[in-house]
């Protein structure tokens, strides 16, 4: 039976590929795409899941609408807010259509029947939690209704990429952070520590664009358009592509190692979004999250290629 799944997201070029990977995984049932500001404004993030989720041929899956901005801080955009919406040379376009009903509203209904149904559902937050914060704020009673909360979030020791102290997730919207991290719900969380392990090479980058139909070759236009790589900040060649570490996490937990940890958030002052994680209890309170600490970079691109060699398949099959 395939895993219930909702995805919360700010596409984003890795938020792209993590889509990619979900919907072409039927282990994977994938709800709902729930849509919030981030790396870009509002109106560009849904006019980009539309696109991400249109080009992967399941156009049945609704894409919703959220947040337009954070709880309490000023509003800050991404590394690559400029680029707004996807161009239409990078991920083409589509008439797909955001749903009438707005974000916050759709988890509070779909986690609450899951509640009701004993059958929880886990959601994955891959940009920041104001979606989830809000649900959880509001309603309480939600939290009966997640299996978990898998989110690429914080910094530990890896620092920040967009600010020195904190993961841009956070950053956009500590208040969120907090809330979440605060709600009860077992958390699952792929820090920049972790994902800066993953670098995307030249060699998949072209796998993908050969052997991974149109989503493959959209992620090689995406990846070669906006370049992840810091030789400096990495010390060898290639980039991460953070959001997507969440979905290979539920595919194949094995390519992870983690350790559990009390996970809390600096809501305010000059380093607001800065995350600690106290592996060793030393303010005595239980584990809030496992926090992953090393990834098989190997077997996490094997993952990527296999999967993404389902849309070529299927595409393969159209034009024969």
């Amino acid at each position: 039976m395939s895993q219930r799944i909702i995805i919360d997201t700010d596409p984003g070029v890795d938020d792209a590929i993590a889509i990619w990977l979900a919907l072409a995984s039927p282990e994977l049932n994938v709800l709902g795409v729930t849509v919030v500001a981030g790396n870009v404004a509002l109106k560009n993030s849904v006019r980009n899941a539309c696109k991400i989720v249109a080009l992967s041929g399941n156009t049945q899956i609704p894409v919703f609408a959220g947040a337009p901005g954070p709880l309490v801080r000023d509003q800050v955009y991404g590394k690559y807010a400029h680029i707004g919406a996807f161009k239409d040379e990078l991920v083409p376009d589509t008439e797909l259509q955001p749903q009438a009903e707005h974000a916050v509203d759709f988890l509070v209904r779909t986690l609450r029947q899951a509640a009701e149904d004993n059958d929880p559902i886990t959601v994955c937050v891959i940009g920041p939690m104001t979606n989830i914060a809000l649900a959880l704020g509001m309603h309480p009673d939600v939290a009966r209704g997640i299996k978990h909360i898998v989110t690429m979030s914080c910094a530990f020791t890896a620092l920040g990429h967009r600010v020195p102290w904190a993961e841009f997730n956070v950053y956009a919207d500590p208040h969120a952070a907090e809330k979440v991290f605060n709600s009860g719900v077992p958390l699952i969380i792929m820090p920049l520590d972790m994902t800066f392990q993953a670098l995307i090479s030249k060699d998949d980058i072209d796998a993908l664009k050969q052997d991974g139909g149109l989503p493959g070759e959209s992620v090689a236009a995406l990846l070669n358009a906006f370049d992840r790589s810091d030789l400096n900040r990495f010390g060898r060649e290639g980039g991460p592509v953070h959001d997507a570490t969440v979905v290979a996490w539920l595919l194949q937990p094995g390519l992870f190692e983690g350790q559990p940890a009390r996970v809390g958030v600096e809501i305010s002052g000059k380093t607001a979004g800065y995350t600690y994680a106290d592996f060793w209890n030393k303010l005595s309170t239980p584990p809030n999250a496992t926090v992953m600490q090393k990834v098989d970079e190997y077997g996490f691109f094997s993952l990527m290629r296999r999967v993404f060699s389902r849309y070529g398949s299927r595409d393969g099959d159209a034009q024969a």
